[in-house]
């Protein structure tokens, strides 16, 4: 059995300090995250695009999403266990000093992302509340799959300021490589322009920690940012869209319809 590296115990405060000083809001990039045999195996097995459960074509994004374990190689369950392991999450606890973390064994908690030639995920904040478990999402983990990855190709993890206007943050989608960050109202994030050979995508694992909720939360879904780039008319289009996309959902969320979201 593949074992994940362990974070050493005596790299966990250099990693907190690293988590709570990091701009424009907490993360912390861990590299050679996996046993390289296991990133390998996960790598070389990671689904065929055609192949990925759901695709994302809209205006604020194009990728590829599986959360389907059962038809891939026991690997990727046995990373998904690994992940919601005790001593991993203890260790995430520590690092971030968020406690009573979980995870949630679904597709809004753990999965795969993939994205290949001309893929963008825009600037967004995630959702808040699980949709059906209503449960508080903390953070986010995020493994990059794609070996030798060039950063001329684009697809940086990109964390932008509170108003959107500036990228105080790019992260190259390295192989074996962890960014954890804080899910919050303010954690604006997305990846830029995928430019790449046809044969090459971007892969990522996410696995996703919760805990109860907090006192007077309000549910809101992933909601995409307009930024100071944008045209006016883009600018409306986003505001306008993510306004009824959020309206519909929130309803739905309130009023016992959130199995539907399934």
């Amino acid at each position: 059995m593949q074992e994940i590296q362990q974070v050493e115990i005596n790299n966990i405060e250099t990693l907190h300090k690293e988590f709570i000083s990091g701009n424009p809001f907490p993360y912390v990039v861990i590299d050679n995250f996996l046993d390289s045999t296991l990133a390998l195996s996960l790598s070389h097995n990671f689904p065929a695009m055609e192949n990925m459960d759901v695709f994302y074509k809209g205006l604020n994004e194009r990728k590829g999403e599986h959360s389907n374990f059962d038809s891939l190689t026991p690997d990727f369950t046995l990373l998904k266990e690994k992940l919601n392991s005790p001593k991993l999450i203890r260790q995430i606890e520590e690092i971030t000093g968020i406690k009573d973390l979980f995870t949630l064994d679904d597709r809004y908690g753990r999965g795969l992302h993939q994205g290949g030639n001309n893929s963008f995920l825009d600037t967004h904040i995630d959702y808040n509340l699980h949709p059906i478990l209503k449960k508080q999402r903390q953070l986010n983990l995020i493994i990059f799959l794609n070996e030798n990855w060039e950063k001329e190709w684009g697809g940086c993890l990109q964390f932008s300021n509170t108003n959107r206007t500036e990228v105080v943050a790019s992260i190259i989608p390295k192989f074996n490589t962890a960014v954890i960050f804080i899910c919050n109202s303010i954690s604006y994030h997305g990846y830029d322009l995928i430019q790449c050979p046809p044969e090459v995508t971007r892969k990522s694992f996410y696995n996703y920690y919760f805990t109860e909720p907090g006192k007077h939360l309000i549910f809101h879904d992933t909601v995409f940012q307009t930024t100071g780039h944008d045209s006016w008319l883009r600018k409306v289009t986003i505001i306008t869209k993510e306004f009824l996309k959020n309206a519909i959902k929130k309803s739905m969320y309130y009023f016992g319809l959130n199995k539907l979201l399934k």
